[in-house]
């Protein structure tokens, strides 16, 4: 008997699951998405900014630097020693340049709103007065150079940012 209820339960069951189904699938499940942004490329600014290590030592102005990484998208540099001058490189494809301005304000670095040959950005000093970071825009990308002196090198690190970026700019493809 048991086995004929059970039988009954699964056939009524499956009655009720089929009517909640439209059939002809004209129904949406949800409320539309928008379609994605498809960003059109910006500017090749070229491997590690198209600037040497020598323009790093020279226009960076930090002495003996060692290339310390390379990839598809940065580089960064290092001189020798604990808490040693650094400067980085980093180029962003379709992401947006208010997420790294957002990030430099929350780790204590005010952006200032710059220009560098006619294109915007922002240079954000930290308090300390060592690291800048200095951003520019370019379409939907932007690029990034972040220069830290270290406790044993003096000047203004957005200078040197600023110098970098422009040597970039120059040899835009």
């Amino acid at each position: 008997m048991r086995i004929k209820w059970a039988a009954v339960a699964v056939a009524a069951s499956a009655l009720v699951l089929s009517g909640c189904g439209s059939g002809d699938g004209s129904e949406q499940s949800g409320p539309a998405r928008p379609a994605p942004k498809v960003v059109e490329l910006g500017p090749f600014v070229g491997e590690c900014g198209n600037v040497t290590d020598d323009e790093i030592r020279d226009v960076g102005g930090i002495g003996q630097v060692t290339r310390v990484f390379r990839n598809a998208v940065g580089c960064n540099w290092q001189a020798g020693g604990f808490g040693s001058a650094s400067i980085t490189f980093a180029s962003y494809r379709g992401s947006p340049i208010e997420r790294e301005r957002a990030w430099v304000t929350v780790n204590g670095r005010a952006p200032e709103q710059i220009q560098v040959a006619g294109r915007p950005g922002f240079a954000a000093l930290d308090p300390g007065g060592s690291i800048c970071d200095l951003a520019i825009q370019l379409g939907d990308d932007f690029f990034e150079w972040s220069t830290n002196l270290g406790p044993f090198v003096t000047g203004n690190p957005c200078d040197r940012s600023r110098a970098l970026a422009e040597l970039t700019l120059q040899r835009i493809r």
